[in-house]
């Protein structure tokens, strides 16, 4: 491929990436699906989920009807069914353009269990999450005429009554399908909502129903408009809503409206992540702003005091090297970083190989997670594909092991450590080890609670397999050539004794240095952790990775400005244990981070089941420590660099 061809492509991605932050910009993945007039549009049911509880369900769990011949499962990724989504076949019957009114579905009479069950899912506030040609079904309320939409998290299986002693369920939908007439092409569904009513349904003439005879098909309701009215179910015309107790009959109907719609099939999902502009890009932009400022902040304090005092410092050593041994004992002592030298490269005296391990994953991770945000910003990865964003972060991040085996055996090499297939097995398996056991621990607990986020066996075959036939061979093979490779050659010969640090200033104490300097990145990136947060808990869509592909990196930007400050004054200060405490001065933003999603919690108006706090917290804190080894990473390879250049710019006897 010639460089004008490289220039291209790379030109192209960047005016998409442009192109992502204030529209929506992404590749469906998909072919539009022309239908006829007549012809069967399907519709299909997805797990059932909850904000509260984080646990979502099969959806065939709760007493709804079934399809002639039972449920069928949809064609599900593997990032489907790791992500809890469960698609199967439904009951009801959509034909293109042909409108339904009050149309019985089955009915069904309560058992105890049934009921309790039923209860409890509406109490903890589960959610119906349907599917038209691959549109998830927006929740429609209609209050005075005039129609709300929400798009995200599908609509509520019931309601609880005021003194939430009750319970009733929504056992009447109105579907509204929008349609987009195509020349010589058919018609093309771009829009899918549904407005749930809970109806306690009466036949006319007191007809009592069993629900096994086909005679109550054909009777009439008094409960719904005439059949020739053509009118469909409106809250107005209820009369009582359908509680829920035991023994109790449940009739499921349902109204379809079609509607002529003069929105193009690639834009339908505008309105779904966009979200009828509830949050405007401007509220991205002021996160950019802020993250800018703080950015620009960061590099002028680094300009002004760093560069310039290394300049002085540099000049001042390199003078005082060229005098004679006479003059250079008149002259000053020597103070600042020059006195460390013999010990600055010196390996960490704690956990050195750890610490190579803790590199070598955090520049995996980091790469990984580059590689899925540019992605996505371009727009191959879209929440219209469902599953293709966890699909994409394995696939990479198993890709990318090679760079973890080759960056820690690498650097443990430097440390002249003897140890390396240890230091390689570790960096293959201490933190996916500690992933996919959580995964596994949640897997087991949920399948036991009969949870759609359960993944199959199979599933769970084919995750280990990627990790042990991908993963950790290119883990190893990146170790090989690590260790082929030459050591990083330091500009200082290490002493044999270590030197002593003396006592530092209160200011200048480590603990507050590793601890404090985390506020300044995660600063610059907490009002984007919001929707990002809102994003993976509360079943909303997020879109603009182009803003995050920003903010990713600013925050690699400003953890490695922060950290080369803190480095520079712990030098001056002559401490020269630089290793770990440049990893803990950038790692610690994710401190910030899970102390944040702690105050965050409370948004979800969480349940009481123990489950939920595990789920959350358990996966949370696997966040933070994954964050943690990226930012980590960043700040050590960034002072390394650092050091490495001012050491070998100054004259060392």
């Amino acid at each position: 491929m010639t460089l004008l061809q490289w220039t291209a492509r790379v030109a192209l991605a960047g005016v998409a990436l442009i192109g992502s932050c204030d529209a929506v910009f992404y590749v469906p993945g998909v072919q539009p699906l022309n239908f006829q007039r007549g012809d069967d549009v399907p519709m299909k049911v997805n797990a059932l989920t909850s904000v509260h509880t984080q646990i979502p369900k099969d959806y065939y769990r709760l007493p709804y009807c079934k399809p002639e011949g039972g449920p069928k499962m949809a064609s599900e990724n593997l990032g489907e069914f790791l992500t809890g989504n469960k698609i199967q076949s439904s009951p009801y019957a959509i034909t293109m353009l042909e409108e339904v009114f009050c149309h019985k579905v089955c009915q069904v009479q309560l058992t105890n269990i049934e009921a309790a069950k039923l209860r409890l899912h509406i109490k903890y506030g589960y959610h119906n999450n349907w599917i038209i040609d691959n549109l998830p079904s927006a929740n429609l309320a209609v209050s005075n005429g005039k129609e709300q939409k929400h798009y995200a998290g599908g609509f509520p299986i019931g309601i609880m009554s005021n003194d939430k002693t009750k319970a009733y369920i929504y056992n009447h939908v109105n579907i509204n399908i929008d349609y987009h007439t195509r020349e010589d092409e058919g018609y093309r569904v771009v829009g899918f909502a549904v407005e749930p009513l809970s109806v306690a349904h009466k036949f006319q003439g007191n007809y009592d129903w069993d629900g096994l005879s086909l005679d109550g098909i054909q009777k009439p309701l008094s409960t719904c408009p005439p059949a020739s009215s053509a009118e469909h179910m409106d809250r107005d015309r209820i009369e009582s809503l359908q509680i829920v107790n035991p023994n109790e009959k449940v009739l499921f109907t349902y109204d379809v409206l079609w509607r002529e719609s003069e929105v193009a099939w690639s834009s339908r999902w505008d309105v779904y992540l966009t979200e009828d502009h509830l949050v405007p890009a401007q509220v991205h932009w002021y996160s950019i702003t802020n993250s800018i400022l703080v950015v620009v902040f960061l590099s002028l304090l680094v300009i002004s005091i760093l560069v310039r005092n290394l300049r002085r410092d540099i000049a001042a050593y390199n003078a005082l090297a060229a005098l004679s041994e006479e003059d250079a004992e008149e002259a000053e002592d020597e103070k600042g970083w020059k006195l460390v030298h013999a010990d600055v490269f010196r390996p960490p005296s704690t956990m050195p190989m750890i610490f190579c391990v803790f590199v070598g994953t955090g520049v995996q991770l980091g790469l990984a997670l580059f590689c899925a945000i540019v992605f996505s910003a371009i727009g191959f990865l879209s929440p219209a594909r469902r599953g293709s964003l966890m699909n994409a972060a394995l696939v990479f991040y198993m890709l990318c092991g090679s760079f973890s085996g080759y960056v820690s055996s690498r650097l443990y090499k430097s440390f002249r450590g003897r140890l390396w297939q240890v230091c390689t097995v570790l960096t293959a398996t201490l933190f996916p080890g500690a992933a996919f056991g959580m995964f596994l621990f949640f897997n087991i607990i949920l399948a036991f609670m009969q949870s759609s986020a359960s993944a199959p066996f199979l599933d769970v075959l084919i995750v280990a397999a990627m990790w042990c036939c991908v993963s950790i061979p290119l883990t190893f093979l990146g170790a090989y050539f690590g260790y082929k490779a030459e050591a990083f050659e330091f500009p200082t010969v290490t002493s044999t004794i270590a030197r002593a640090i003396p006592p530092p200033s209160p200011l200048l104490n480590p603990m507050i240095g590793m601890t404090l300097t985390g506020i300044i990145p995660f600063a610059a990136a907490y009002v984007e952790l919001f929707f990002i947060m809102t994003s993976l808990w509360m079943d909303q869509f997020y879109y603009v990775f182009g803003f995050t592909l920003i903010v990713y990196i600013i925050l690699i930007i400003t953890c490695a400005e922060v950290t080369l400050l803190s480095v520079y004054y712990q030098l001056c200060a002559e401490n020269h244990r630089w290793w770990w405490y440049s990893f803990f001065c950038a790692g610690s933003t994710s401190f910030y981070m899970f102390g944040y999603s702690v105050i965050w919690f409370r948004t979800l108006e969480a349940s009481k089941m123990i489950m939920t706090y595990l789920l959350y917290f358990g996966y949370m804190s696997l966040l933070s420590f994954s964050m943690f080894l990226v930012f980590g990473s960043i700040g050590a390879l960034t002072s390394l660099a650092f050091i490495h250049k001012i050491f070998s710019t100054i004259k060392v006897d």
